[in-house]
């Protein structure tokens, strides 16, 4: 992977990591359409996008630093009482734990099988199309329901139907902030609600990934890529808090719809051009 090759993928992850159009599977897509030479089932190219989603995690924690500061103050003072108090932001912190424990440990026992589809564009094409149709689904469902809800007030088990949901983001193609808002929707909170919680829920789940992939960076002969994750997950932070900040203001009176005509064209576009040998 060239240095140039590094920087686009950056650019890309950062803007389409909190888009709902799954920044994996346009990590994986873009390369093949412009032909580039890069092995992606390579263990140490997952572990440099990997260091691109860390840029991303610390994009948002700069981005809802204030919302942090209450969530993590909230959270000690919860633990120091040992009870649990009517504070909003103590009970969105505790659904952001609640919310995590089911993605980590879809990660921890879906991590091996999944690197597989990392060398499919077939496969990675289709979880896009896939992608389209749960945000179809999830805006037609949406409007059929009645009445919404704030995000302190939704139940405990309803913070680990997120967590399950943005799992499904382990597939390259399914997008983690599409299928997590899905959900959140479905559960009755609004888009801006919604996105919240998903943007906020995608920061521990990003650092624990890190966590597992970023060590392979450092092993012997990956000094370039080591570099290149470096300086890609600087760029990817930047551009993902513009996209954070786009994203949120774009939530006030819009919906996912349009992101999904985008999955279901380009995923389309790409799994004909898959089937066809033009691209591998």
């Amino acid at each position: 992977m060239t240095w140039l090759q590094a920087m686009i993928l950056a650019v890309l992850q950062g803007v389409s990591e909190l888009f709902p159009i799954s920044s994996l599977g346009h990590t994986v897509l873009v390369p093949s359409l412009l032909r580039w030479k890069i092995d992606r089932s390579d263990p140490t190219f997952l572990s440099f996008v990997v260091a691109l989603h860390l840029g991303t995690a610390i994009a948002l924690i700069v981005y809802y630093r204030a919302d942090w500061v209450r969530i993590v103050r909230a959270l000690v003072a919860s633990i120091a009482r040992g009870n649990l108090s009517s504070d909003p932001d103590e009970r969105v912190g505790w659904l952001l734990i609640v919310g995590t424990i089911p993605v980590a440990l879809l990660g921890v026992f879906l991590e091996k099988p999944v690197r597989a589809f990392f060398g499919s564009s077939a496969l990675v094409s289709g979880f896009l199309i896939v992608n389209a149709f749960i945000m179809f689904a999830g805006e037609a469902l949406r409007r059929r329901s009645t009445g919404e809800r704030a995000l302190p007030t939704i139940a405990w088990s309803d913070g680990a139907k997120v967590g399950i949901a943005q799992g499904a983001a382990l597939f390259p193609g399914i997008s983690r902030s599409g299928s997590s808002i899905v959900a959140g929707l479905l559960l009755g909170l609004t888009h801006e609600d919604a996105a919240r919680y998903s943007f906020l829920l995608a920061t521990p789940v990003i650092f624990a990934a890190s966590a597992l992939e970023v060590p392979q960076l450092f092993a012997p002969g990956s000094q370039a890529v080591l570099a290149q994750a470096a300086v890609g997950g600087v760029l990817a932070g930047i551009c993902a808090y513009a996209s954070v900040a786009f994203l949120v203001r774009y939530f006030h009176g819009n919906d996912l719809r349009p992101f999904g005509w985008y999955c279901l064209i380009f995923g389309s576009v790409c799994l004909a051009l898959t089937l066809t040998k033009v691209i591998a």
